[in-house]
């Protein structure tokens, strides 16, 4: 698509409200906008845009509304076009939230309307927007696949403990008793060697080293790795991001040896007691797809589950997609997946991933 035609596509005026495409020099404005939104998330920052070019090659389309000179509306879009998958628009790609975050109904629409047609003039099958809550009731949605699990940090390290329910609180008890400690990491190297196997055994394709270490450059501070480590070994590793005063842990991994230590309660112990200790006030356990093993964890912990809604506009696509590892199809791949040793798997995984989002 021409440059031209991709700016008549983007201009949408509404009285004197126009809407825009992202350029690097207006960064700064974009993230000043979003810091202060409380709608906003993570996902909506700037950085993810040169996040998704440089670590997949993907296209990216960030959309903002102005008028009078303010940005009152943005809305980050990625394009995913693959022969295995399909060819999409989503707001976003790797990313749990995103979605239109705006001032009022005009931006909102005006955003939502040049979405609509860029979807069209790139000829995706669809357009998808991953909603914290339902924008429209009338658009194919997925509402009963994801959740996610959202809680107040308590300002006492100790009144976090006792609020964990008993029988995991006793789990976090058996991790401090076994000699567990938490180390902060300065780059992804154990993170990436702990997550690849364990994604590796579960049957998924891992994503690249690359792309944690973007992250990390991108997000600075607000991208923090932490490992759990016995006796000198790393059993268990996350990366979190850090927005305002809430800590998501995004992407973890365990070593087989994790599940004897209850390393997995007590890395999640340790990042809340020390997002406590840091004045942090939220934290945000992810996304889970409804009955699986991470969603029972996290109630588990006392945590209530909160709807998703990933909204979708179909524009080639009959209906929407099913792409997802509790899908029948893929079985006999997960199985051949778990066959493959982990040094191929590393290296065969970021070609496949790239295109999942």
């Amino acid at each position: 698509m021409s440059a031209v035609l991709e700016a008549e596509i983007l201009s949408v005026p509404t009285g004197e409200l126009h809407v825009r495409q992202l350029t690097e020099s207006e960064s700064a404005r974009w993230d000043a906008y979003v810091l202060t939104h409380p709608k906003a998330t993570f996902f909506h920052r700037a950085g993810w845009q040169r996040v998704i070019q440089r670590a997949f090659g993907h296209k990216t389309h960030f959309l903002f509304a102005e008028q009078g000179g303010h940005i009152t509306g943005v809305l980050p879009l990625a394009e995913v076009n693959s022969r295995l998958f399909g060819h999409s628009l989503s707001s976003l790609p790797f990313c749990a939230y995103g979605g239109v975050v705006a001032d009022d109904d005009e931006a909102r629409k005006s955003l939502e309307t040049a979405a609509v047609s860029l979807a069209s003039q790139l000829n995706v099958d669809y357009l998808e927007l991953r909603n914290l809550e339902q924008a429209h009731a009338d658009w194919p949605a997925k509402r009963d696949l994801y959740v996610t699990f959202r809680k107040a940090i308590l300002p006492d390290v100790e009144a976090n403990m006792n609020a964990i329910p008993r029988k995991q609180r006793a789990m976090v008890r058996k991790g401090i008793k076994a000699g567990l400690v938490s180390e902060v990491d300065e780059g992804v190297e154990r993170f990436f060697g702990v997550f690849s196997d364990n994604v590796h055994r579960h049957g998924t394709p891992a994503l690249p080293k690359k792309y944690f270490q973007i992250l990390r450059e991108e997000f600075g501070p607000d991208c923090s790795v932490m490992s759990v480590l016995k006796d000198g070994q790393v059993v268990s590793s996350v990366l979190s991001f850090y927005f305002r005063n809430e800590i998501l842990p995004y992407y973890a991994g365990d070593m087989p040896e994790a599940r004897d230590l209850a390393a997995n309660d007590f890395k999640y112990w340790e990042l809340m007691r020390r997002a406590c200790e840091a004045g942090y006030t939220l934290f945000d356990y992810g996304r889970s797809k409804v009955g699986t093993g991470p969603y029972s964890f996290k109630k588990n912990w006392g945590f209530e589950p909160q709807p998703l809604h990933y909204e979708y506009q179909l524009v080639k696509a009959d209906g929407i997609p099913d792409v997802n590892p509790l899908n029948p199809k893929y079985r006999l791949f997960i199985a051949a997946w778990k066959k493959l040793p982990l040094p191929v798997a590393n290296f065969i995984g970021p070609l496949i991933v790239r295109n999942l989002g």
